[in-house]
Protein backbone atom coordinates (compact mmCIF):
# COMPACT_ATOMS: atom_id res chain seq x y z
CA UNK A 1 0.00 0.00 0.00
CA UNK A 2 1.74 2.96 -0.94
CA UNK A 3 -0.24 5.96 0.96
CA UNK A 4 0.70 9.80 0.04
CA UNK A 5 -0.65 13.12 -0.02
CA UNK A 6 -0.37 16.10 -1.89
CA UNK A 7 2.03 18.93 -1.51
CA UNK A 8 -0.63 21.53 -0.47
CA UNK A 9 -2.10 18.87 1.82
CA UNK A 10 1.18 18.34 2.74
CA UNK A 11 1.79 21.91 4.17
CA UNK A 12 -1.34 22.02 5.95
CA UNK A 13 -0.75 18.54 7.82
CA UNK A 14 2.66 20.11 8.66
CA UNK A 15 1.54 22.81 9.91
CA UNK A 16 -1.34 22.32 11.81
CA UNK A 17 1.45 19.43 13.37
CA UNK A 18 3.47 22.08 14.36
CA UNK A 19 1.13 24.41 15.70
CA UNK A 20 -0.55 21.82 17.76
CA UNK A 21 2.83 20.18 18.91
CA UNK A 22 3.63 23.37 20.36
CA UNK A 23 0.76 24.71 22.06
CA UNK A 24 0.79 21.13 24.08
CA UNK A 25 4.62 21.37 24.62
CA UNK A 26 4.16 24.93 25.83
CA UNK A 27 1.09 23.88 28.06
CA UNK A 28 2.50 20.87 29.71
CA UNK A 29 5.64 23.25 30.57
CA UNK A 30 3.42 25.24 32.46
CA UNK A 31 1.62 22.85 34.10
CA UNK A 32 4.39 20.86 35.36
CA UNK A 33 7.46 21.71 36.18
CA UNK A 34 9.89 19.90 32.97
CA UNK A 35 13.94 19.85 32.77
CA UNK A 36 15.26 21.47 30.13
CA UNK A 37 16.81 17.97 28.57
CA UNK A 38 13.27 16.73 28.87
CA UNK A 39 12.05 19.68 26.95
CA UNK A 40 14.28 19.32 24.37
CA UNK A 41 13.69 15.10 24.33
CA UNK A 42 9.59 16.11 23.39
CA UNK A 43 11.00 18.35 21.10
CA UNK A 44 12.98 15.87 18.95
CA UNK A 45 10.80 13.46 19.06
CA UNK A 46 7.88 15.31 17.58
CA UNK A 47 10.61 16.66 14.76
CA UNK A 48 11.41 13.23 13.98
CA UNK A 49 7.82 12.19 13.78
CA UNK A 50 7.59 14.41 11.30
CA UNK A 51 10.73 13.37 9.30
CA UNK A 52 10.52 9.99 8.90
CA UNK A 53 6.52 10.77 7.58
CA UNK A 54 8.50 12.84 4.71
CA UNK A 55 11.38 10.24 4.28
CA UNK A 56 9.12 7.50 4.24
CA UNK A 57 7.62 9.94 1.53
CA UNK A 58 4.39 9.69 2.88
CA UNK A 59 4.12 13.41 3.47
CA UNK A 60 5.31 15.29 -0.02
CA UNK A 61 6.16 18.87 1.52
CA UNK A 62 5.78 22.01 -1.53
CA UNK A 63 6.90 24.49 1.55
CA UNK A 64 3.91 26.22 0.22
CA UNK A 65 6.10 27.61 -3.37
CA UNK A 66 8.97 29.19 -1.56
CA UNK A 67 11.54 27.11 -2.96
CA UNK A 68 11.45 26.69 -6.74
CA UNK A 69 11.73 22.85 -7.92
CA UNK A 70 15.24 22.50 -9.57
CA UNK A 71 14.62 21.37 -13.57
CA UNK A 72 15.13 17.41 -13.73
CA UNK A 73 17.53 16.91 -17.25
CA UNK A 74 16.42 13.78 -19.35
Amino acid sequence: MNLRVSPLVSDIIISIYVIVSLYLRFKLENQRPISTLNSMVIGVCFVAILWVLIKLKILNPNWFGLFKEKNKKK
